[in-house]
């Protein structure tokens, strides 16, 4: 993606803080957001190869940092702009959120698990906000296994569908969600 794309899209999402969770996902295509140049640049008996790798993190990581702080309110961008990197921005915001993070995670595994097909409703309804929180736990960087997520739902699934959860589990059968 280039940075005037990257640049338009973080532009229509400011990070106000407590979206953070949908603004984030705009960010990680930019690689230096995994780790902060090194301290130290290359020994003078560095490679050139070695070096131009360096210079190139040290670049791109200042392009990131100019856009993570583009992306942002007013009073967030005051509160790091004096960070040295763009791994630190982003690891100070995660320290910052990561609170509200925990919290929606454990209120959609704890819907998740506790969601019970009401006997008589359509199984179309239900299976859609089966899936609806399925995908919640996905954004929230917690994506569960698919046979895991089958047998949630099969489990949450009425007791008038119980001959089509057993040949479904005999018959092993392989399907999406959907």
């Amino acid at each position: 993606m280039s940075g005037s794309a990257l640049a338009k899209l973080l532009g229509k999402h400011c990070l106000e803080g407590h979206n953070f969770l949908t603004w984030y996902p705009n960010l990680k295509i930019m690689y230096v957001l995994e780790k902060a140049p090194d301290i130290e640049p290359p020994t003078e008996d560095a490679s050139q190869e070695v070096r131009a790798e360096y210079d190139k993190h040290v670049d791109d990581d200042c392009q990131a940092k100019c856009h993570i702080l583009a992306s942002m309110n007013e009073e967030l961008q005051k509160s790091h702009e004096h960070m040295m990197h763009a791994a630190d921005i982003i690891s100070h915001l995660q320290e910052l959120y990561r609170e509200g993070i925990c919290n929606r995670h454990f209120s959609a595994v704890c819907e998740l698990l506790k969601t019970m097909m009401v006997k008589g409703a359509p199984v179309h309804q239900h299976g859609l906000k089966m899936i609806g929180l399925i995908e919640q736990l996905e954004s929230l960087n917690s994506p569960l296994d698919h046979n895991l997520t089958t047998n949630i739902f099969l489990t949450s699934l009425s007791d008038s569908f119980s001959q089509f959860v057993m040949n479904y589990n005999m018959g092993k059968m392989e399907n999406t969600l959907s």
